[in-house]
């Protein structure tokens, strides 16, 4: 009941996960990424355990590859999940358990891999490498084009009702973490307009974080 990808840009070494499913809150249960060291995109009866733990392998060393064997090794259950990795050096890992719901598969390219279950076909995560690598540009603009990608191609079985964006860099939390939790409308194309919103203050909030004397204003109630 979901579709996703995990990525990594090359040029500025940002990580970020996009995610849409018909199922409530689901970025909040299945993004997880960490600065310096790769996404995880942990879905399908999903375990949210799953995401810290292929995290915390890269940051001690693995790759992708053994951050996913180590999954496998380790995951209760792991016949049900699916999981992605992309790590520093872009290189990218999938586990799709065969007991992953409906149509189910995954695909990979150079800084992305996607999956997807209860999927209407099975081209819909090869639609949405195929979106990533086909765009450019901030990272945060070429992951809502690949799930767009996705959706064009069929997504999921059934209307989707949620998605999120999440993506990190340099700081030790999420320079955006944008969610749809439920909608009857395009979960996507929601987040899609909050991301048009939150891009242009992205820096700035950063900035706020570290150093608020040097932050901008944006001219809101009270802020003078």
């Amino acid at each position: 009941m979901t579709f996703s990808l995990v990525a990594r840009c090359a040029k500025t070494g940002m990580f970020g996960v996009a995610i849409s499913s018909s199922s409530p809150a689901v970025a909040a249960r299945c993004a997880y990424a960490r600065a310096g060291v790769g996404a995880v995109a942990s879905q399908n009866v999903t375990d949210p355990t799953l995401g810290p733990l292929a995290l915390d392998m890269m940051a001690g060393g693995m790759g992708a590859d053994q951050a996913v064997a180590e999954v496998r090794r380790r995951g209760a259950f792991i016949e049900y999940r699916q999981v992605l990795v992309v790590d520093g050096s872009g290189q990218t890992g999938i586990h799709s358990g065969p007991n992953s719901l409906g149509i189910w598969t995954q695909a990979q390219g150079p800084d992305v891999a996607s999956g997807g279950n209860l999927l209407a076909n099975d081209c819909v995560p090869q639609a949405i490498v195929d979106g990533f690598l086909a765009s450019s540009g901030h990272l945060g603009d070429r992951l809502i084009a690949a799930l767009r990608a996705g959706l064009a191609a069929g997504g999921e079985a059934g209307p989707v009702h949620s998605a999120g964006l999440m993506l990190v860099d340099q700081v030790p939390w999420p320079v955006a973490d944008l969610r749809c939790d439920w909608t009857e409308g395009c979960p996507i194309e929601a987040v899609a307009r909050a991301w048009e919103v939150y891009k242009p203050q992205l820096d700035a909030y950063v900035q706020r974080a570290l150093d608020p004397r040097a932050a901008p204003s944006y001219g809101v109630p009270g802020d003078d």
